[in-house]
């Protein structure tokens, strides 16, 4: 999609605690792209943002110089990653992205439902809250089971397939962060503290005031 728009650096709007937006930011950060970041009200979506994504108003949305829109957070990550990436997180010639999309397809499309049904249970009473958290424990398995083997999802270094899927763990441990620092997914839990604990994740967290058309930019990055 091209937008009749041409802003000096690309254009970001996110929300802070969206587990999307996280992965899109921390990919940006990465690449040492700066951009223009909107903090968008969810509540209160900007008409600048439905102009861009009329059918799905909603974050990460990053609008480039040339026009293009980016409206996936995936896509957003693999944008920056391809424009720059210091630390090798695609891997040589893209041989982390096959693999690394398995677990985004599985985070995405499947944990992301029963984390949402887990984090919102009095919206889906058709279980119980217990019940839909086992659900999603069977993804943190997945991930607890990988995490036995190697240091990271693809092998000993950081990779895509952290930086998509850790946002959403966070998201799972802090629904009820004293059952989740008891529960048997020692590495799984290792490897959020670390992410945690970096200086990336802390430098995407910083909080920007809700924007407004005709506000003076806000630079990330």
């Amino acid at each position: 999609m091209n937008a009749q728009l041409d802003p000096v650096k690309p254009v970001l709007y996110s929300f802070r605690r969206c587990p999307y937006a996280m992965r899109s930011r921390l990919a940006l950060k990465h690449s040492g792209i700066q951009v223009e970041l909107r903090e968008v009200d969810l509540k209160a979506i900007p008409d600048a943002l439905r102009v861009l994504v009329p059918d799905n108003p909603t974050v990460p949305v990053l609008l480039l110089p040339d026009g293009r829109v980016i409206d996936e957070s995936w896509d957003v990550l693999l944008w920056a990653v391809r424009e720059h990436d210091p630390d090798g997180w695609l891997g040589t010639d893209e041989c982390n992205l096959v693999p690394a999309e398995q677990w985004i397809e599985m985070n995405d499309f499947s944990f992301k439902t029963d984390l949402d049904h887990y984090k919102y249970h009095e919206r889906y009473p058709e279980q119980t809250q217990l019940e839909y958290r086992a659900e999603a424990e069977e993804f943190i398995q997945d991930l607890e089971d990988q995490l036995q083997a190697t240091r990271f999802l693809l092998g000993d270094s950081l990779s895509i397939a952290d930086i998509g899927v850790l946002p959403f763990v966070r998201q799972f441990a802090l629904v009820d962060k004293d059952w989740f620092d008891q529960a048997p997914y020692p590495k799984v839990q290792a490897w959020l503290a670390d992410f945690l604990e970096s200086d990336l994740f802390n430098s995407v967290m910083e909080k920007y005031a809700v924007w407004n058309a005709g506000d003076e930019p806000a630079v990330f990055g």
